[in-house]
C-alpha cells in the first residue's frame, strides 16, 4: 500500500493530515554511542528551522507528545526513523543577544547527493511542518505503544500509550521545511559539514 500526501500541517491537524515532521532536524547534532537519548530532558525553548531537498527513511513512526521547555510545556508531533538519509540539509537558529541584536547560527551538510547526511534511531519533536511525502505500507490509527515498523516511542517521552499514532515501512520526503524544538539520534553522520555565525536573521527559509 502506498499513500501520498502533499502540503503542510500543524499540531491541531497532525492526526488528520499526518505529514511528518521530517528528520532534517537531525542537524541539531545530537550523536550518542548507544540507542536514542531519552527525551525527558528539558529543552531550551528556542525553536530552530530546518530545510532539506530530500529525505529517505526506513522504519517510520509518528505520535503526539509534550516537551518540557524553560518557557513551559509545548505540544509536539514526534517522528522517529530507524534509518534516514538526508540531502542538502540546512538548520538555522536565531539567538537574541542583549545589547547586540539577533545572531543566526546556520549549519549545512549533505549537499553532495553521493554523500548525504545519515542518521540512525532518529527522533524529531516539531510543531510546524511542510513537505511532499510518500509512505510505503502505512498504518494510520495505531496505538502509540503498539507500533512495530519504526523505532517505537522515544524513552522518556511524555505521551499517552493508547493515543493516535501512525507507522510505515519507509517514507520519502521532498522540499522539506519545518520548525522544531528538539532532536535526538543514536548515530548521526554529517558529510560536508559547514557552520556559519552571522549578525541578523539568515535562516534556512
Amino acid at each position: 500500500m502506498e499513500s501520498l500526501a502533499r502540503g503542510g500541517t500543524r499540531w491541531k491537524r497532525f492526526a488528520v493530515v499526518m505529514v511528518p515532521s521530517v528528520a532534517a532536524t537531525a542537524a541539531i547534532g545530537v550523536a550518542l554511542s548507544q540507542g536514542a537519548l531519552a527525551a525527558s530532558f528539558s529543552v531550551s525553548g528556542q525553536q530552530f528551522k530546518v530545510s532539506a531537498d530530500r529525505l529517505d527513511g526506513k522504519g517510520f513512526v509518528q505520535y503526539g507528545a509534550v516537551d518540557s521547555t524553560k518557557a513551559g510545556k509545548k505540544p509536539v508531533a514526534v517522528v522517529g526513523f530507524n534509518e534516514a538519509k538526508i540531502r542538502n540539509l540546512c538548520q538555522s537558529v536565531v539567538v537574541p543577544v542583549p545589547a547586540f541584536g539577533d545572531v543566526t547560527m546556520k549549519l549545512g551538510a549533505g549537499a553532495d547527493a553521493a554523500a548525504p547526511v545519515e542518521a540512525k534511531k532518529l527522533y524529531i519533536d516539531a510543531d510546524d511542518i511542510g513537505a511532499n511525502a510518500t509512505f510505503n505500507n502505512i498504518d494510520i490509527g495505531v496505538a502509540a505503544d503498539s507500533t512495530s515498523k519504526g523505532p517505537g516511542p522515544n524513552k522518556g517521552d511524555k505521551y499517552s500509550p493508547g493515543s493516535f499514532a501512525q507507522q510505515a515501512d519507509s517514507a520519502t520526503f521532498t522540499d522539506v521545511k519545518q520548525r522544531a524544538w528538539a532532536t535526538t539520534a543514536g548515530t548521526f553522520k554529517l558529510s560536508g559539514l559547514h557552520m556559519a555565525v552571522k549578525k541578523g536573521k539568515n535562516e534556512c527559509y
